[in-house]
């Protein structure tokens, strides 16, 4: 059994007393957190861990959790420039259908990396066009989930509803229901682990109420959960999306879900930027998730989401940065200062604080995906996935507040990231992969997609 121990630092557990400490101690033996306390550690960790970390002058946070991306569009960012989510859609969807395994393959292992160096140890992926050429997509990705060494749970999308049909998707992007479930439960079948500490599991994610049909929707939700697997689609993004709901089925985003039987503890929805006080009451009344994505939200001028209201609710609100094509940055630190400044033009400066946001990062994203018994927080049991954030450096200097500086002061580069024990990056610096290669790749298969793409 390894044994690592984290000492001097400052640590803010995000446990279920919010714990902190000034300056505090980690014990990890294997892939889990054994001790977490103030002072040093205790001499008999000490004495026998194969590593002892000084980490003054930092802190210690959970590894944050990612709800809600897209990988494969690291591989277009940049385009649509001045867009509506609508009319950025429709730009890209041409390019996308030239995606293929090189272009997946370059793309996640670029925004994993990204993710990784911005502190993130857990991330989702909603990946939703597969061409038929294309190859393997989610095997593609989940093993560029494991070389990055990041903890996984990728959602297999699913559009149905193409542009003949009154959708917004081009009918050689979309894929036949039937075909679709098969998929669905072949994924689930390879690649879903439901035992504790697992690397990899597996979501189904139908796309949007705007390309897909009720019937899909309706027959995923059973496989899922006849399956033991979690619910996830995009929602209540735009005013584009609630006319379509309006005009189409007669009533607004949330409700339709609702009456498809999309509401629930095992479901977390992407956006939810559009909705009421009463469809905010009902999201807490049902334990519904939401994936805010304050960046992307902003970059297509979407609006902002109502998250102090569904906090209140008692709705678990994570974070994610949604595809690199609406946030080209993707790194997800930077959600925690987007959530807190939007939360606050939106709402006053006392809508939410710097430790609600590192909850919104930490322990609401565990929730979202059902992982909240071993993620999100620093615990005792808790796997050890962990962040070490650098706070002596000038541009925190005079801040008092360790967790005040991290969602106000200017954002850096996770110092010390570690997986389960395992370290990924180190004086932040990504260990498992070389950034420049990375990058190299990326460059050469955008540039081969943006190519085969139409003019």
């Amino acid at each position: 059994m390894s044994t690592i121990v984290i000492e001097g630092c400052a640590i803010a557990t995000v446990d279920d007393e919010r714990r902190e400490y000034k300056s505090g101690h980690l014990v990890i033996e294997d892939t889990r957190l054994v001790a977490v306390g103030p002072g040093a550690a205790d001499p008999d960790h000490t004495n026998k861990a194969i590593c002892v970390i000084d980490a003054s002058g930092k802190l210690a946070t959970p590894g944050l959790v990612n709800c809600h991306h897209h990988l494969y569009q690291w591989a277009t960012r940049g385009y649509a420039q001045e867009a509506t989510l609508f009319e950025w859609l429709v730009a890209l969807y041409p390019v996308w259908q030239h995606i293929d395994d090189a272009v997946v393959a370059a793309a996640a292992r670029a925004g994993l990396a990204s993710l990784a160096r911005s502190g993130c140890t857990t991330t989702t992926d909603h990946h939703y066009i597969f061409p038929k050429h294309a190859g393997d997509l989610l095997q593609v990705e989940i093993d560029a989930a494991r070389a990055i060494g990041v903890r996984f749970h990728p959602c297999r999308g699913a559009m149905d509803l193409g542009r003949s049909q009154g959708g917004l998707p081009p009918d050689d992007v979309v894929e036949d229901r039937d075909a679709i479930l098969a998929a669905c439960a072949e994924a689930i079948d390879r690649h879903h682990d439901p035992e504790p500490g697992a690397r990899v599991r597996i979501a189904l994610a139908p796309t949007s109420p705007f390309s897909v049909t009720p019937e899909l929707m309706r027959e995923t939700a059973d496989l899922a959960r006849a399956r033991g697997v979690r619910l996830h689609t995009h929602l209540a993004e735009t005013d584009d999306e609630e006319r379509f709901c309006l005009e189409r089925f007669g009533v607004r985003p949330l409700q339709y879900m609702d009456d498809l039987g999309w509401l629930g503890e095992d479901v977390w929805l992407a956006h939810c930027v559009h909705l009421n006080a009463d469809e905010c009451a009902r999201m807490g009344a049902t334990g519904t998730g939401v994936a805010h994505c304050p960046t992307s939200n902003g970059r297509l001028g979407a609006g902002i989401a109502p998250v102090p209201a569904l906090l209140r609710a008692g709705a678990p609100v994570g974070l994610g940065v949604d595809g690199a094509a609406s946030n080209e940055c993707g790194e997800l630190v930077d959600e925690i200062r987007a959530a807190l400044v939007l939360g606050r033009a939106a709402a006053g400066p006392q809508a939410l604080t710097a430790r609600d946001a590192l909850e919104l990062a930490t322990r609401h994203g565990a929730r979202c995906l059902g992982r909240e018994d071993e993620l999100g927080h620093l615990s005792v049991g808790a796997l050890a996935d962990v962040a070490l954030w650098d706070l002596d450096e000038p541009g925190y200097a005079g801040i008092a507040d360790p967790v005040f500086a991290l969602a106000f002061g200017p954002t850096r580069p996770v110092d010390t990231l570690l997986v389960g024990g395992e370290v990924v990056v180190e004086d932040g610096e990504l260990r498992t992969a070389d950034p420049l290669t990375l990058a190299a790749e990326l460059r050469r298969e955008s540039a081969r997609m943006a190519e085969a793409a139409p003019r």
